[in-house]
């Protein structure tokens, strides 16, 4: 398997390829999981070769401890990608390299997509994911990029980007892979005990009822009934639950016919901080 570590050999093999040639491009930040070979699983399907880019971007943590946390675990995520395919290229550059020795957050205009939800918790959060997406794509000139939908308001404001930077890819989003009981994968989950891991489900099961209720209940009272069915639960503290509109992220005051909404949210459990979302209609 080939592992590229800096830009001056990633330009090498890239100009090497064919021209006809689909790019198929999977950004993670490493420590992998089934999650994200399922997007490697897609890529693999729709391109002639893939890339899996492995980089802990610092300018996208806002909590200095967390990306301190933030396990690394490259010989592993190596041998996991040889699962799939020892054909996949993995890109695992140091910070100094993709940031040239200067690590700087850009700012953007992502229309309000960024200030809801994980943009209102998590300052500056999205102008980091952000800068480092923009400079792998730049860099790498996929064909193809595969998001995560568990990612959801991340997953947007990437495909906003594109759009005020018309940067020349197809971004493309991915169903959330979950565990056994029903918690959405993360690398974050390894941080969790085994019996707070499974309670998690508890999270899912939440949201399932949620978009039950939302069928026939306002956005508001969906809203309130997910609330105290956390305050009654001593496990998970829950930062936020909202109800958007999957295209603007604004919260929803009234459902409107034809439009597609989505509930998200955001708990904490062994000091860990889970997220999640389910479509509703």
């Amino acid at each position: 398997m080939l592992v590229i570590t800096t830009n001056s050999n990633l330009k090498t093999f890239l100009n090497s390829l064919s021209k006809n040639e689909n790019l198929g491009l999977v950004p993670t930040m490493g420590a992998l999981h089934k999650g994200h070979l399922s997007l490697v699983e897609k890529a693999k399907k729709e391109n002639h070769l893939v890339m899996v880019s492995i980089f802990v971007n610092p300018t996208q943590f806002n909590n200095k401890e967390d990306l301190e946390k933030y396990p690394s675990t490259l010989e592993k995520d190596i041998a996991l990608l040889k699962t799939i395919s020892d054909k996949i290229v993995v890109f695992a550059p140091s910070v100094n390299e993709i940031y040239q020795n200067k690590v700087v957050t850009k700012k953007y205009n992502f229309k309000g997509l960024d200030t809801v939800m994980e943009g209102e918790f998590r300052d500056d959060h999205f102008n980091g994911v952000g800068t480092i997406v923009e400079l792998l794509l730049n860099l790498i000139k996929p064909t193809n990029a595969y998001f995560g939908e568990k990612d959801f308001q991340q997953l947007q404001i990437i495909k906003k980007l594109i759009e005020i930077k018309n940067i020349p890819v197809s971004i493309i989003g991915c169903p959330i892979v979950r565990e056994p009981h029903g918690l959405a994968m993360s690398s974050r989950n390894e941080r969790l005990s085994k019996q707070t891991r499974i309670e998690a489900s508890f999270i899912y099961e939440t949201l399932k009822t949620a978009k039950e209720k939302f069928g026939t209940k306002s956005a508001l009272k969906v809203k309130d009934w997910v609330t105290k069915t956390f305050h009654n639960n001593d496990t998970f503290e829950l930062e936020y639950i909202e109800i958007s509109n999957i295209k603007t992220l604004k919260p929803v005051k009234r459902k409107q016919t034809g439009e597609k909404y989505r509930a998200f949210i955001a708990v904490y459990a062994d000091n860990v901080r889970l997220i999640d979302n389910i479509a509703l209609n």
